[in-house]
């Protein structure tokens, strides 16, 4: 199903709908109690994007020391799955997905979701989902007595019901991963957070708390599999580049600035590879056309999954990518990032840890995407917030890392 199409039901069907849930609630709820220490399953609906698994890590932690009888549920699409099996975040049999491929798949899923649910016995329902009507609604029909999510509280333009019983305020000037851990709070409130208690006072996770095992020896045959298959790549440091946008293509740098950039590292040594899945074949070509090096390398399509994705960032030395979901991948691994932000911001959505390095150029209408406006950008496509940040400077930064890792090699 097409992204727009899934607005435009989620405005104006999700609306109606959650006003209809909201007045039955009214009529017949009562008020929750919180969440006892030996709660028995609790469900998880993360629907965004893979990058937002990642960012949800230390939440899960939280989940897990605080209720350690619980049997932790995730509800996520079908496509996002992968991650989630990778890093562990529960039992299989506690994954359920969605398919949004298409409207009917969809209401299916949900159908069969809700029923599965309500027979299994939830205790809560933990809603990740800023503004989404779909996943409010879904928060209810699991029939969980405790519903955790956000609120917008008095803002307009953003209605999805009064049936989430334990609801926080959306705060737009805080990391979406330091939010994440107050719905963990909110689910041993006698009501709200923080109106009816006090929050947690906390600073941004400092680490994912997620990790994927390799061992020493995987790693090296898989270096020594990229050297075999791109021999370039042999005594220089690589450095991976993702220039695509994805599903939002505003959040793209500029090609002709990811192309001087490419040139420099490789007119300086080392080898650049530019990753991707099969979609962005063509605008790696592009590149390799604009850079003229035989250290430029195509690795579009080369990883099959996110975990070989994961064992390419440990053979490389630096990543410099869009914001998205390769950004938050590879803090998972020792590879250092620079990440560009622009339509989206860093202090909101910005990788956890210390191995990386938010680009923004702090134009005025930046960022221009958020909850409020459902990513909808009014820059048409001229995205000036990204095209303002030059190539040489970026340039300049990744020599630098790279002679610095150098010299301290050899000291």
């Amino acid at each position: 199903m097409k992204l727009q199409t899934q607005r435009f039901i989620d405005r104006w069907v999700g609306q109606l709908l959650c006003g209809v849930v909201s007045a039955w609630v009214r009529l017949t709820g009562s008020t929750p109690e919180p969440v006892s220490a030996r709660a028995r399953n609790i469900l998880v609906i993360l629907l965004s994007e893979m990058g937002s698994i990642v960012l949800a890590g230390p939440m899960f932690a939280a989940l897990r020391r605080a209720y350690p009888h619980a049997a932790i549920h995730i509800l996520q699409l079908k496509k996002n799955q992968e991650v989630s099996r990778m890093l562990q975040l529960t039992t299989p049999e506690c994954m359920h997905t969605l398919d949004d491929s298409s409207g009917s798949a969809l209401v299916r899923d949900i159908l069969s979701v809700s029923r599965q649910m309500r027979q299994l016995g939830l205790d809560a329902v933990i809603d990740c989902e800023l503004f989404s009507r779909v996943s409010a609604l879904l928060s209810f029909s699991t029939g969980a007595p405790v519903r955790v999510g956000f609120t917008p509280h008095t803002q307009e333009g953003l209605y999805r019901g009064s049936f989430i019983n334990h609801a926080i305020p959306y705060n737009p000037y805080q990391h979406i991963s330091k939010q994440f851990l107050s719905l963990v709070d909110a689910l041993d409130s006698a009501n709200s957070v923080p109106r009816n208690k006090a929050g947690a006072i906390r600073s941004v996770p400092f680490e994912t708390e997620l990790s994927v095992e390799f061992s020493a020896s995987e790693l090296r045959r898989y270096a020594d599999q990229v050297m075999a298959d791109h021999p370039v790549v042999k005594d220089r440091k690589l450095v991976l580049v993702y220039a695509g946008g994805g599903i939002l293509p505003e959040r793209a740098w500029p090609e002709q600035h990811y192309a001087r950039v490419a040139k420099g590292l490789c007119e300086a040594g080392h080898a650049v590879g530019l990753i991707g899945l099969k979609d962005d074949a063509a605008l790696a070509q592009s590149l390799i056309l604009a850079v003229q090096h035989p250290a430029c390398i195509d690795l579009t399509g080369y990883t099959r999954s996110i975990r070989e994705l994961l064992m390419l960032f440990h053979a490389a030395e630096l990543l410099i990518t869009n914001d998205g979901g390769p950004g938050h991948f590879a803090t998972l691994t020792p590879i250092q990032t620079m990440v560009f932000f622009g339509p989206e911001t860093g202090k909101l959505y910005g990788p956890l840890g210390t191995r990386n390095k938010v680009l923004e150029s702090g134009i005025a209408c930046s960022p221009c995407l958020s909850a409020y406006n459902h990513r909808l950008t009014f820059c048409d496509g001229d995205n000036q917030c990204l095209k303002r940040i030059a190539p040489d400077p970026v340039l300049a930064d990744a020599l630098a890392f790279l002679n610095q890792d150098a010299a301290t090699a050899m000291t």
